[in-house]
């Protein structure tokens, strides 16, 4: 993928993301979504057992690790379509994705200037802190131009 389609990708990806993000204010119910779903329609554990095919013990289990964080994305998912339910499923970034990769490229670049910085000092051509900010600036577009493999490999 060329430099501009990555950046058409995440212009759109964060389009989509930001719709969800009023997703992040909400909370779960203390005892799991399954459950409130379940008892505020009005059904039992048995009903949901026999929905899914399982035991009564099996529900019991799926609403605890929904609790806990331990049911599987498949055990969601058939479950929420037990109880007339779509499974939405999404990661909402805590900022913009731009933002992210801008901060990712901002901290590559510093690590590149840093280096360069250092050997200039050392010939006697350190850069005015404007000329340090005007290089650090062009770096950064430079990396989120190109996109390069190793954006994420340190963190």
């Amino acid at each position: 993928m060329n430099s501009y389609h990555k950046k058409l990708a995440i212009e759109q990806l964060s389009k989509t993301l930001e719709r969800f993000k009023i997703l992040k204010k909400t909370s779960t119910p203390p005892k799991g979504w399954i459950r409130a779903i379940r008892k505020t329609s009005g059904m039992t554990g048995s009903q949901l057992a026999k929905r899914l095919g399982v035991n009564r013990q099996r529900i019991t289990r799926i609403e605890q690790d929904e609790i806990l964080g331990n049911i599987t994305l498949k055990t969601l998912r058939r479950t929420a379509e037990a109880l007339n339910c779509e499974l939405v499923y999404c990661l909402v970034p805590f900022t913009s994705l731009e933002k992210m990769v801008r901060d990712q490229a901002e901290l590559l670049a510093n690590r590149k200037l840093a280096r360069v910085s250092h050997t200039m000092k050392l010939e006697d051509q350190e850069l005015t802190n404007t000329e340090k900010n005007k290089a650090l600036f062009y770096e950064i577009e430079k990396i989120i131009n190109k996109m390069p493999r190793n954006l994420w490999d340190e963190a």
